[in-house]
């Protein structure tokens, strides 16, 4: 469909292209707002799509629409949902306050759409409004912050998935390297001995006692302002809207979705969101220090560490031949350090609500969707490219442990804290090996030495005490 339409708004008429689904007020917001070329999140048009559904069967149900433009808002949403009109969903995310623009653009396709299926030109709005029939009992005061919920429920689904992957990867090394002794670290200083199995068995633990804490935030997200209409006390929305919309739409997501139980605090606070950035941000905080122990662990090799080998995935120098380097890890670190950046900008957002409503909603909503998408698309590969196939370079492992000082912390109970220390200070300086120190010395009988320090004690070191 070619040329132009003309459209009217309470600014005036503008010209909006003839095949578009959007309108006006989306003409307007891309004219205004030309900031980042990004547009929003899947999961966040799927979750208006959604609300728009619930939303138009609730005013069926409670005849404020009657069934024949009902139903073709119903279909139009629903095609929404399913992706039909990304294209048309064209606002930046960075746009007017508390997402109107979005909110508009979102009413003006499925006008147009239900338009269309009822047989009538797009932007002849007398039958099927933007405002007046898609947009019945709502206001973006209380849809976008119900769909920012909803969206950011949908998007850690699906990494609460991602993250369980990972650590079942991690699991997997924990027990092939279960029987691979090697010195511990504290301080970046020489310690006690651990398995490398126990080192990988800790970051998955991490990452599955991060799923916990999912739970209780999951839970506040799910507690809508849908229903509260521009501050909370629902204007213009039919009696019982509120707790049907949001059973509606609880239906159409197959989330445990509720009525807000204050519904002005719900139009104020973005508190869930922030909640979520803030798991984001701890779940970050955990994979970064997890993707920097596998390049501390991997570095050298002539001159690091060298306990683990890393799946070589690429050419690492563009001058240095053959020297490959810790890409998958350093890639994670770089989506880590983003989504802890993206923590800041949401709780400033957050804080920026003033009295009933808080316009910072779309940065908040993009920075949260953003980080859930880019962990949830990121970590299957991390895993699948970097974990699966890390291998233990057993014999450096065994010669620093061998090496290691720490080791004579086995001997205070017997000779105290201060003759020990003694031992170790003489060995570093000499360059002789404690074992060799106290079989010269008679401190302790030679077969009691070797129960203490020889190889086969190695093992028994690592055994957790109960």
């Amino acid at each position: 469909m070619s040329g132009v339409r003309r459209e009217q708004d309470s600014l005036g008429e503008r010209e909006v292209p003839a095949g578009a689904y959007y309108g006006i007020q989306t003409l307007r917001a891309q004219e205004n707002f030309p900031v980042s070329g990004l547009r929003a999140s899947r999961h966040l048009v799927r979750a208006y799509g959604l609300l728009k559904l619930a939303a138009a069967r609730a005013n069926r149900s409670l005849e404020v629409l009657d069934a024949q433009r009902a139903a073709a808002i119903e279909q139009a949403a629903q095609e929404l949902a399913d992706g039909k009109f990304d294209r048309e969903v064209l606002v930046d995310v960075f746009q007017a306050g508390a997402g109107t623009s979005l909110h508009m653009n979102v009413n003006e396709v499925l006008a147009n759409r239900a338009l269309e299926l009822l047989g009538e030109p797009r932007g002849k709005y007398e039958r099927v409004s933007p405002n007046d029939q898609v947009n019945r009992g709502q206001s973006t005061n209380d849809t976008f912050p119900s769909a920012a919920q909803v969206a950011t429920l949908l998007a850690l689904l699906e990494l609460r998935r991602a993250v369980a992957e990972l650590s079942a990867s991690l699991r997997r090394k924990e027990a092939e390297f279960a029987k691979t002794p090697k010195a511990g670290r504290t301080h970046l200083k020489d310690a006690m001995p651990v398995t490398l199995g126990e080192e990988f068995g800790a970051y998955a633990s991490a990452l599955e006692r991060a799923i916990e804490r999912l739970d209780g935030i999951e839970t506040a997200l799910a507690e809508l302002p849908l229903g509260g209409s521009a501050v909370g006390t629902g204007i213009n929305s039919a009696h019982g809207f509120r707790a049907l919309a949001v059973r509606e739409y609880a239906a159409l997501t197959a989330l445990d979705l509720h009525p807000a139980r204050d519904p002005f605090e719900a139009m104020q606070s973005r508190a869930p969101l922030l909640a979520a950035s803030a798991w984001l941000r701890g779940l970050a905080a955990e994979l970064l220090r997890i993707s920097n122990d596998l390049r501390l662990l991997a570095s050298g090799p002539a001159t690091g560490l060298d306990e683990i080998r890393l799946p070589e995935i690429q050419p690492g120098s563009s001058i240095m031949p053959a020297k490959v380097n810790p890409s998958a890890a350093e890639c994670l670190a770089m989506v880590c350090f983003h989504v802890i950046g993206a923590d800041t900008a949401t709780t400033h957002a957050v804080a920026a609500g003033q009295l009933e409503i808080n316009v910072m909603m779309p940065l908040a909503a993009f920075e949260v969707l953003f980080s859930a998408e880019i962990l949830t698309r990121y970590l299957p590969v991390f895993a699948r490219t970097c974990v699966d196939g890390i291998e233990a370079n057993r014999e450096r492992a065994e010669r620093f442990l061998l090496d290691s000082h720490a080791l004579a912390t086995v001997l205070t109970p017997r000779l105290g804290y201060l003759r020990v220390a003694e031992l170790v200070h003489e060995s570093e300086r000499s360059g002789r090996p404690v074992k060799e120190l106290l079989l010269e010395r008679h401190l302790l009988p030679p077969e009691e030495v070797e129960a203490l320090l020889g190889q086969a004690a190695l093992l028994r070191l690592t055994e957790v005490v109960p």
